[in-house]
């Protein structure tokens, strides 16, 4: 059984949590999945069994989207509900034309901070370990792109604090509990992430994802390796074929022909068996074997 499963992840889970659960579940260790998920996030985790686990590498640059709930009068530790509050304000009135135009302020390419409380290693240590031991470290601020930001959500005043919910498209690496801190900061108000929904991670969809309970019973679509990878363009000729089985280099005009166009990374697959994943040389000429499945 070698393919991907689209988990519908509840909350109070970690990421490895449901990677164990269906370790049992398909009584294999090789699970792996695609892109953490907060304990207290909910929403698409992409599992992959078996063979599927080497397709990690060249999944998890896929593009996500989120619904975030936002607290604005509450600042913590983690950027969320869950941790420490260390910023607080009473919110009784907040500007919707000026948030608005703020959230916009976000869309495009961008240096972000992630948070202290996140599992990115420094000098072979993940953060949140230097945080728990109270250990300073610099935090180096890293390229992510907000591709779309918009309030979905009327503002509901509860509890001195002010909610509204926001849809996000995102780039790889971007933390949503981070841009949630600095819509605050830019409006002048403490403010952490209160709830985190994935609806999509690359061609994956939410509509498309199982509760763990489903799984156990059998009630699941095994999504295929070639399928996985519908966003990169295939090849199957016997020529390509037999060079593929053994990872051997191709003359790019081999495998294009006579196309004009030069994909960076190519599939070859013989039916819907995936044979190997292939990508362009820096010199433009030919095509090397960065996986193959035997």
């Amino acid at each position: 059984m070698n393919g991907i499963i689209i988990v519908n992840k509840e909350k109070g889970m970690t990421s490895h949590d449901v990677v164990n659960q269906i370790r049992k579940i398909f009584q294999t260790k090789k699970v792996g999945h695609l892109g953490t998920l907060d304990p207290n996030a909910t929403g698409i985790l992409a599992i992959c069994i078996n063979d599927a686990t080497k397709l990690v590498q060249f999944l998890v640059e896929h593009d996500k989207t989120y619904i975030a709930r936002v607290c604005f009068g509450k600042k913590t530790d983690t950027y969320d509900l869950d941790g420490n509050i260390i910023d607080s304000a009473k919110v009784e009135k907040i500007d919707v034309e000026e948030l608005d135009t703020i959230l916009q302020d976000f869309i495009g390419k961008q240096l972000q901070v992630p948070p202290i409380y996140s599992s990115i290693k420094v000098n072979g240590k993940k953060l949140y370990e230097y945080a728990r031991n109270n250990e300073k470290i610099e935090i180096l601020p890293r390229e992510i792109e907000v591709y779309h930001i918009k309030r979905i959500s009327e503002l509901i005043y509860e509890n001195d604090c002010c909610f509204f919910d926001l849809y996000l498209e995102v780039s790889k690496g971007t933390y949503v509990r981070s841009l949630c801190a600095d819509i605050g900061e830019k409006m002048n108000i403490p403010s952490s992430m209160a709830e985190l929904c994935r609806i999509k991670l690359g061609n994956f969809d939410i509509k498309d994802a199982y509760m763990l309970k489903d799984i156990r019973e059998g009630n699941y679509r095994l999504i295929t390796m070639v399928e996985a990878l519908s966003n990169l363009p295939f090849f199957s000729s016997e020529e390509v074929l037999k060079k593929a089985r053994f990872g051997m280099k191709m003359p790019i005009k081999m495998v294009l022909k006579n196309s004009i166009d030069k994909p960076k990374r190519i599939a070859i697959r013989e039916k819907n068996k995936l044979i190997a994943i292939y990508e362009l040389t820096n010199d433009l000429n030919y095509y090397k074997a960065v996986r193959v499945w035997n």
